[in-house]
């Protein structure tokens, strides 16, 4: 799941995946600037500027201080821009702790290494969605 591997300059990458609803996040870590990387855009557009999903993203960065010492890069697929931003969180924390085996213990008394389980209920046969049944009719 979580794998290190060499780049050719030499610098160390760390691997996460995260997962929530149905999005995938494949996350790398890169020692560098702090710059947020997904799907091969500046983080800031593809998030629309929108600083609740920025700051659940770098949530795990900050806990342990070191929001500018990393890029981040994502390959994120499915779901919304909420369950990408969560997924790359938990694919992020997930990182930190290849880093170093040490980071486990902030990041799990701040929730980061949970993953969601809540996703999308199905559909049942009579009724218009999950839970929404048709209108009663008495007569």
């Amino acid at each position: 799941m979580i794998a290190v591997a060499e780049t050719t300059s030499g610098r160390a990458v760390y691997w996460g995946t995260g997962r929530r609803k149905s999005a995938v996040a494949r996350v790398r870590l890169i020692p560098g600037s702090g710059q947020l990387t997904v799907n091969g855009k500046d983080g800031n557009l593809y998030f629309q500027f929108n600083a609740n999903y920025l700051g659940v993203i770098k949530g795990p960065l900050e806990t342990l201080g070191l929001e500018n010492e990393y890029d981040i890069l994502v390959k994120a697929e499915g779901g919304g821009l909420t369950g990408q931003a969560d997924s790359i969180r938990l694919g992020v924390a997930r990182a930190l702790c290849q880093l170093d085996p040490d980071n486990r213990s902030p990041l799990k008394t701040e929730g980061y290494l949970t993953r969601d389980p809540r996703a999308k209920e199905r559909k049942k046969y009579g009724l218009h969605k999950a839970r929404k049944a048709p209108q009663y009719s008495k007569r």
